[in-house]
């Protein structure tokens, strides 16, 4: 098709030529000292055609006869950048190969033809992912004196500019992780806290501080960042949960004093307080240390809506207010009767509940009681030594001495 055309364009010049130049009379005359030439003027416009292209052909011969070195300085400079990319794209595929002897070696190249290579000296992210990359793979090989060499030098490209924010993050992120990896919290909570606040709140951010805070035993703060990956869904729900009630259940392990333990609890989030098992650990930890009115007062939520936990939750509600049943007043009588009426088959509520008529000096309900909670195989041993010592303490204030010792025998008896 391309013959074709060529062969109907050279029929269209023949045609244009014949009928420009073939009725064409004119003549040419050149005067030059004393000779005179004549041409005819389809001559002269052929020769001057002929002489304008020698002209224009000369003149390009030479120029690139002349930039016959420039070229060649770029074209080595070109194989200079080409063999740089080459050895970092090689160092990037040996790292996610596993091969990390062999990726430190192609960044290092790389890193030295960008050295000689003038055109690529001023690409500061060259050198940061160069520099990324050795450092990386050195951390894999457990060199942490040379990795931190190459991440001072990474540093200093970072401090000169031209580096875009991302690389830099990139990099602040990766010496964290490594900081984690050698077990310094405190130099991963350092490089986290400098990222701007728009990449401390991404999730791989947030997944670093969560293991930086829980390292350095700081459960109140890894509560928080564990809560902030929640929302952005980093978990599974029932991952997320776990995960929340856990720090939320050592923060409150963690606390020393009456007033620690309620200031910790206003800085739950309200989900936390909400949730029946750290409510419960809250309410033991106010018994264990001497206030549990504070126990009972952040248990009363829960049992005012009983019926809408789920058995293990209020299991755990039950046993937390058996333990701080001491001072309870007559305004929870009415809501353990109808928690007794509505779940008076589970051994849990009928200890707490006996457990606070015992309290009241309520003696004829709460033996009854006592005795079923302290016959249940299923309730834990420490729930069924309590109930069978507040049995012991009743037998005591009646004089029967042998009902004293056999509660106090099968007290001692459970394991």
């Amino acid at each position: 098709m391309r013959g074709v055309i060529w062969l109907v364009l050279l029929f269209v010049v023949a045609v244009v030529a014949a009928t420009t130049l073939g009725p064409n009379d004119g003549l040419v005359s050149i005067f030059w000292g004393g000779w005179r030439t004549d041409l005819s003027l389809n001559l002269f416009v052929i020769v001057v055609v002929i002489a304008c292209f020698v002209l224009m052909s000369a003149a390009q011969g030479l120029s690139a006869l002349l930039s016959l070195p420039q070229r060649a300085g770029e074209w080595r400079a070109l194989r200079r950048e080409r063999a740089a990319q080459a050895a970092l794209r090689e160092a990037l595929a040996e790292y996610f190969s596993a091969r990390y002897s062999r990726a430190h070696k192609a960044a290092a190249r790389a890193l030295a033809i960008q050295d000689d290579a003038p055109a690529l000296r001023k690409d500061a992210e060259f050198t940061v992912l160069g520099h990324l990359l050795a450092a990386g793979s050195l951390h894999r090989l457990q060199d942490r004196a040379r990795r931190d060499e190459t991440l001072r030098g990474l540093q200093g490209v970072v401090k000169k500019g031209g580096v875009r924010r991302g690389a830099d993050d990139g990099a602040r992120l990766m010496a964290a992780e490594w900081a984690l990896d050698d077990r310094d919290a405190p130099r991963a909570l350092e490089l986290i806290a400098a990222l701007p606040p728009g990449v401390a709140r991404r999730t791989q951010a947030l997944r670093l501080k969560l293991q930086a805070t829980r390292m350095v035993r700081q459960p109140l703060d890894a509560l928080h960042t564990a809560r902030l990956l929640a929302n952005h869904q980093a978990f599974t729900p029932t991952a997320a949960q776990g995960l929340l009630r856990s720090l939320a259940i050592e923060a409150l392990e963690g606390a020393h004093d009456v007033d620690q333990l309620r200031r910790l609890w206003e800085l739950f989030d309200p989900a936390d307080r909400r949730d029946p098992p750290v409510a419960a650990r809250a309410a033991l930890r106010a018994a264990a240390l001497g206030t549990p009115e504070d126990a009972r007062h952040w248990l009363r939520p829960f049992w005012e809506r009983l019926p809408e936990l789920a058995r293990e939750e209020r299991e755990q509600i039950a046993l937390a207010l058996m333990d701080c049943v001491s001072g309870i007043g007559s305004d929870w009588l009415p809501r353990l009767e109808l928690a007794l009426n509505a779940f008076g088959h589970e051994p849990p509520v009928v200890a707490a509940v006996g457990a606070a008529f015992a309290e009241r000096q309520l003696w004829g309900k709460a033996r009854r009681l006592l005795e079923q909670a302290g016959a249940a195989p299923g309730l834990p041993g420490r729930a069924r030594r309590r109930a069978w010592r507040a049995l012991a303490r009743l037998a005591r204030d009646e004089g029967d001495e042998a009902r004293v010792q056999a509660c106090e025998h099968a007290a001692a008896a459970i394991d």
